[in-house]
């Protein structure tokens, strides 16, 4: 029989920074204000220690007043909880990474950061429109700016002191390849769309073997229907051990070693999706061998954001 365990509280020793990152995350990309600030809260209070924000969320400082409310309250100290959050493409010049991180941790209300990402490793023109266009609707990218030039830019925040941990999103093997051979301090984090339809093999078992956290967004699919959710494979499991299909997914994710994130919207959601426990190996193995391939957003390849409506 099956003595299943408990993951939610699983961490993740970061190889190229101090400390541990809590495997499952709570996602912050919630368009209305009010709701980040509930949701925030409601996964504060059923257990998420681990929040992941972006400047391009356009609520950074809705998250830090539900984070600072759960503060305040003594619910948990700063200590306890990991904050993530992103460069957008518009900061990637050298001179605008320090200015940018400041103004998130300002939105956030926070004196450290636990990790700072590059939200994708696409530089846009560089200015306060996060959407940059031409007058034919195509993204005007800056040309005079490298991906290297902006990591330099990371690990100087590192130096400072105020930013623990640096790591990449939105990025694949291929672009991850040269930044990780030149950097000064590696990336410690890789977040990327990952699910059982996607995988990422290839990019996973680098991660692994140098000592790289692979971060999952969009582990149920992000509500693409009919989808992971539906899928028969991850239908039959949950039946079979008395999990959602959500819990399963979240469950699988953690199981093979990354972190994961998730978005719940009400308390109740929160509590399921926080309640994960191990699979079975046969059921674990059955997720590993589904067959279906299907990558939901196209950020990897424009640094346009596919979850994230575009800025009006």
């Amino acid at each position: 029989m099956h003595e299943s365990l408990d993951l939610s509280m699983t961490t993740i020793p970061l190889k190229h920074a101090a400390g541990h990152i809590p495997a499952l995350g709570f996602g912050t990309l919630i368009p209305d204000a009010a709701e980040t600030i509930s949701a925030t809260r409601d996964a504060l209070r059923a257990g998420f220690r681990h929040f992941d924000a972006a400047e391009r969320y356009r609520n950074e400082r809705e998250v830090g007043e539900a984070l600072q409310a759960g503060l305040t309250a003594g619910e948990v100290t700063r200590n306890d909880i990991f904050v993530t959050t992103k460069l957008w493409n518009t900061n990637h010049r050298p001179e605008r990474v320090g200015p940018a991180f400041e103004a998130s941790l300002h939105r956030l209300g926070l004196d450290y950061l636990d990790l700072y990402l590059i939200h994708t490793p696409f530089a846009f023109q560089p200015g306060d429109d996060q959407d940059p266009r031409d007058q034919n609707g195509n993204v005007i990218y800056d040309k005079e700016i490298t991906l290297l030039d902006t990591w330099r830019a990371m690990e100087a925040l590192v130096d400072g002191g105020r930013c623990r941990a640096i790591g990449l999103s939105d990025i694949t093997l291929e672009g991850l390849l040269p930044i990780y051979e030149s950097a000064r301090i590696k990336p410690a984090v890789v977040q990327v769309e990952s699910h059982p339809y996607l995988p990422e093999i290839e990019l996973f078992e680098f991660c692994k073997q140098n000592g790289i956290v692979l971060l999952a967004f969009a582990p149920l699919g992000h509500g693409m229907r009919p989808g992971l959710l539906e899928d028969p494979v991850i239908l039959s499991i949950a039946a079979r051990v008395g999990k959602t299909p959500a819990q399963v997914l979240l469950a699988w994710a953690v199981q093979r070693g990354t972190a994961v994130l998730t978005t719940p919207k009400t308390a109740t959601r929160a509590k399921e999706n926080f309640d994960i426990s191990d699979l079975p190996k046969d059921a674990f193995d059955q997720i590993n061998n589904i067959q279906t391939r299907q990558r939901l957003n196209s950020v990897v390849h424009t640094g346009v954001p596919g979850f994230i409506a575009r800025a009006q």
